[in-house]
């Protein structure tokens, strides 16, 4: 049997079942008791009964047992009325009331009944009857005398049933009334870990930077060990750019030197030269941006809010390409983020945005919306596009089409690898305005609402 894998659902399973079986074992209990009370009250009847029986019973050698008076109740007068009573002379014929009409109780009388006996036994009407039984010796009598006083069980059986009935309504509105009183109980004690899981969402969303908000004293430590946690991830993260940042100076100002040398010389051979070195700075900036993407992919809390970023980089590239008077527009994005780097963010779209720009004739236009989780950017241009056969070719590192076009052909391969550790892509489709359409997608930010 699976075990069910909400903590409330257990809770709340665990406390009925255990309710279950105590409320049954309360209602068994309380059914016996009263069973038995009732059997303990119809016997001290009966016992009165038999000691009025005795009372009024006389003996005479010549007549043997008589009656100088009868019993007060009138059902022993009754003909099969359930109420009876019998008494057996070892030596002689029994006496019977006028209940039994013509039958007699069987009696053991090898069984000496020196005290008041009970028993069930099966009466004149086929009915069960409790009977109560108690052997006299009066005096000059020769043997002992059978007193028996018996009744039908009918309206014990009756009181039993109504109370179990009683009983079993009243623990089953009271087995509710506790599991209502557990449910309510359960879902108020894990409300902290619904406040925690809420706050947990909104620093994933990098809405909050910490946890926030008072906690039970069991919870606190967790919340805690969990701020301490988001803050070494921080630190982490900044220990990352910091070495990276160190490794990229590190590398590009030998390579720099190196290229100024080889600029002096034009002989073959540094030809060669500043061609790889130009390769190697390619690539060191390319594995560069892979590292630092990558590290910060993993930070909890990082959103990036898409307009403002647009706008800028819009900004930006306007100056850049004054001189070709380039209509670039940029529509949507308001309401929607990033989950992720601003940095990363500019890093792809601007990319995006600076190859359209250098392929557009006049007009770049750039949209943004959100689809579920996903946001979609759309860069289009008017330029000459590419053709379907090439589309994949731009994405090898260092490939470009044009080699009098400006740029380090990395541009499309950077936007591919960051997109990618974010869980996005990157297609290439041909545009409406007649060049090449980017479509970039992205993860959105959990509290993004739609554009």
């Amino acid at each position: 049997m699976r075990r069910p894998s909400s903590l409330t659902l257990r809770l709340i399973l665990g406390a009925g079942l255990w309710t279950l079986f105590a409320l049954i074992i309360v209602g068994v209990v309380l059914s016996f008791l009263f069973r038995q009370t009732v059997e303990r009250s119809f016997d001290a009847r009966l016992n009165v009964l038999l000691e009025s029986l005795i009372v009024s019973a006389e003996y005479d050698r010549k007549q043997g047992v008589y009656l100088s008076g009868s019993l007060p109740d009138p059902r022993f007068e009754q003909p099969y009325s359930g109420w009876y009573w019998q008494i057996t002379p070892r030596n002689g014929p029994a006496m019977i009331s006028r209940s039994l009409w013509d039958r007699e109780m069987a009696q053991d009388l090898s069984q000496p009944a020196p005290q008041p006996r009970q028993y069930y036994a099966i009466g004149p009407d086929d009915e069960e009857i409790r009977v109560i039984e108690r052997d006299i010796i009066f005096p000059d009598a020769d043997a002992s005398v059978r007193f028996a006083v018996a009744a039908v069980t009918t309206e014990n059986k009756q009181q039993v049933t109504r109370f179990v009935g009683a009983i079993v309504i009243a623990l089953g509105l009271m087995g509710v009334g506790l599991v209502i009183a557990v449910i309510i109980q359960v879902r108020y004690g894990l409300r902290p870990l619904r406040s925690l899981r809420r706050e947990l969402e909104r620093v994933r969303s990098g809405t909050v930077d910490q946890l926030e908000g008072r906690y039970p004293a069991e919870i606190a430590p967790v919340v805690g060990e969990l701020n301490q946690l988001i803050e070494h991830n921080a630190e982490v993260l900044a220990r990352a750019r910091t070495h990276v940042g160190n490794l990229a100076h590190a590398l590009k100002t030998p390579l720099s030197v190196l290229v100024n040398e080889t600029d002096a010389d034009s002989s073959a051979l540094s030809v060669t030269i500043r061609r790889q070195l130009e390769v190697m700075r390619r690539l060191v900036d390319h594995y560069l941006i892979r590292a630092r993407t990558a590290a910060a992919g993993q930070v909890i809390g990082t959103r990036t809010p898409v307009a403002p970023a647009m706008h800028s980089l819009k900004t930006t590239l306007e100056k850049i390409y004054a001189s070709r008077d380039l209509s670039i527009v940029v529509d949507g994005g308001e309401k929607l983020s990033f989950r992720g780097e601003r940095q990363d963010f500019d890093e792809m779209l601007g990319n995006l945005m600076d190859n359209a720009c250098k392929w557009a004739k006049s007009v770049v236009h750039v949209t943004s919306e959100r689809r579920d989780n996903q946001l979609v950017f759309l860069v289009e241009d008017d330029g000459p596009g590419i053709g379907d056969e090439q589309r994949e070719a731009v994405f090898s590192r260092g490939q470009r089409l044009d080699e009098a076009t400006p740029g380090s052909g990395l541009g499309l391969s950077i936007v591919r690898d960051i997109s990618g550790l974010y869980g996005g892509g990157i297609e290439l489709d041909r545009s409406e305005l007649g060049g090449l359409k980017a479509v970039l997608t992205l993860p959105a930010a959990a509290d993004s609402g739609a554009a």
